[in-house]
């Protein structure tokens, strides 16, 4: 077991789990990232990051979880795309088990993200990032003076569309009934914006869209009544899911607190779980800003207290 021990195993590979990887690795701390089922995590699937600083011109989603990786592997950390299926967090050094190799730590950065909950029809993965998103914060920029759907009916749905009224000419919030689990005040806000409009008890059947010469765009969706089954075609430039997000925390609910969604709960101001020595960074713990670069400013506090740690017990 000697060789698959070490002195911090982080799990998740997005702009949190590769910025405690840089981090750990300049400490020389020599970690081993498991980058898991998506690595790079949500950024992956975004084609235009605009927000990041530090790139002025904007940079693609990938690309920016490249450059992440290719840092911290550079001073030392190494990246294995595995998956993360069990933990045992009641004994030292933990134990970490990954595609069926154990491995053990001494600490350990938790930074598995959260997904975005879809609508799960087939043609969304067609044109997720090409007119399909889940972050109005993320892609509203890109939807100025165009006519834009959210779907949802709770306090995220509203908002997404209140903000996205910033750029859009028009967002009509899509919900499948006429009762709203949005609180009331943000239901009133949203009624009383001129630019949104309401189209109850639809769902939406279908995404339409294009492709020429590889370039994928969304042009409209297909609606159908829920009450009588009855179909329309709407034409629209973007549509934003927000019925919520799933932090990816299964494998670790016999061992962390967690709120009643799943996200972890850490120490205020920390990134501190209820176990010593475990640490949780990124959108895994954070059910409020869901951003990149508040995710990478989480994975390194993660580190640096990861760090701070291991000097105080004596392990480095």
């Amino acid at each position: 077991m000697a060789e698959k021990h070490h002195k911090i195993i982080v799990i998740g590979s997005g702009p949190a789990g590769l910025t405690s990887a840089l981090y750990t690795a300049r400490a020389n701390l020599e970690p081993i990232v498991f980058e898991g089922m998506e690595p790079g995590g949500q950024l992956t699937i975004t084609t235009e990051v605009e927000n990041f600083p530090g790139f002025e011109e904007g940079i693609q989603g990938p690309e920016l979880m490249d450059k992440m990786r290719k840092q911290a592997c550079k001073f030392g950390a190494v990246c294995e795309f595995k998956e993360v299926t069990k933990v045992n967090f009641s004994q030292r050094p933990f134990v970490v088990v990954a595609e069926e190799e154990e491995h053990t730590a001494d600490a350990v950065i938790i930074a598995t993200g959260a997904s975005a909950r879809w609508l799960n029809i087939p043609s969304e993965k067609v044109y997720r990032g090409f007119g399909i998103s889940a972050c109005a914060t993320c892609d509203g920029f890109f939807y100025k003076d165009q006519k834009v759907i959210v779907v949802g009916g709770g306090d995220t749905a509203m908002e997404e569309a209140l903000y996205l009224t910033n750029f859009a000419s028009e967002v009509t919030i899509v919900h499948r009934r006429e009762g709203f689990r949005a609180s009331k005040i943000m239901l009133e806000r949203a009624k009383k914006n001129p630019k949104i409009k309401f189209l109850v008890n639809r769902v939406i059947k279908e995404y339409l869209g294009t492709e020429v010469m590889g370039n994928k765009r969304l042009t409209g969706v297909l609606l159908e009544n829920t009450k009588d089954g009855s179909t329309e075609k709407v034409e629209i430039d973007g549509v934003f899911v927000a019925i919520g997000h799933k932090p990816n925390t299964d494998v670790f609910k016999d061992w962390l607190d967690m709120d009643e969604t799943g996200y972890l709960i850490v120490q205020p101001g920390s990134t501190k779980t209820n176990i010593e020595g475990v640490f949780a960074a990124g959108d895994v713990a954070d059910k409020v800003y869901r951003q990149a670069i508040t995710a990478a400013g989480t994975g390194c506090m993660a580190a640096i207290e990861a760090q701070r740690y291991l000097e105080e017990k004596g392990l480095v």
